[in-house]
């Protein structure tokens, strides 16, 4: 329902002020806000430009009513959600830095996987983040607090055609492809860092069953994280971050 009322809708919420203000210097334009009381001083503070975005002001007890849980930061934004960049516009602006990359989100469910994995991708210098039709919305509320507003910051698209077009486009534009797979011919983590590639692609499959069987068949390089005591598997957030420092 979120994924397909809020894109059609051209909205998105934003909250907490520090959300808010990293979708303001993104660029991004309100359409109205909600405040409590006792935030008033930090919502005036960042719309002092915009002086007719509507500004609803509400004790904490209305808040909560409204929205249906404690609202501890203060602030909801309804924002309006941006056009979307082509997924050939977001390559070319990371292939400006040489030994680019870039990460692949296929069908992860988990906003808050999605918000963490795009924050580890601002934290480690990935250059874009492109996320497949089935994944969750990052600009859902959940996924926004998660990145921490870094959402604003590092550029991201949709990628359609997934996985044969999609991979293809990756591909021709110089990209090694690299799945995060307990698939056949599996190198480690430390092979892949010592391949030294150019321009890497790494992709993040689904929490629980991992890369699709067609994805991982199209891959260039199927890549683990050497583990201990039995464990086989990590959170895919965490798993992210681990691929971004190792390959920084």
């Amino acid at each position: 329902m979120r994924r397909a009322l809020e894109p059609a809708g051209g909205l998105y919420m934003a909250e907490s002020a520090k959300v808010l203000a990293r979708a303001l210097e993104a660029g991004h334009r309100p359409r109205s806000v909600l405040v409590q009381e006792k935030w008033v001083p930090d919502a005036a503070a960042l719309l002092g430009s915009l002086p007719d975005v509507p500004v609803y002001v509400v004790p904490a007890s209305v808040a909560e009513q409204v929205t249906g849980y404690p609202v501890h930061r203060g602030v909801l934004a309804a924002m309006h959600r941006p056009d979307l960049p082509t997924v050939r516009n977001v390559l070319a602006g990371a292939r400006r830095r040489p030994h680019s990359r870039i990460a692949v989100l296929e069908n992860l469910t988990d906003h808050a996987n999605v918000g963490g994995a795009i924050r580890n991708a601002a934290a480690m210098g990935v250059d874009a983040v492109l996320v497949t039709p089935g994944c969750a919305d990052p600009l859902y509320r959940r996924a926004v607090r998660v990145s921490m507003g870094t959402v604003f910051q590092v550029p991201w698209t949709r990628i359609d055609g997934w996985p044969r077009d999609g991979m293809q486009l990756l591909k021709d534009a110089g990209y090694v492809v690299a799945g995060m797979s307990l698939g056949e011919d599996s190198i480690t983590l430390d092979e892949l860092v010592a391949e030294d590639h150019g321009d890497l692609a790494l992709v993040f499959g689904a929490e629980g069953h991992g890369l699709t069987p067609a994805t991982d068949r199209l891959l260039d390089r199927r890549v683990t994280i050497p583990m201990m005591h039995g464990v086989d598997s990590l959170n895919v957030a965490a798993s992210s971050a681990v691929a971004f420092y190792a390959t920084r």
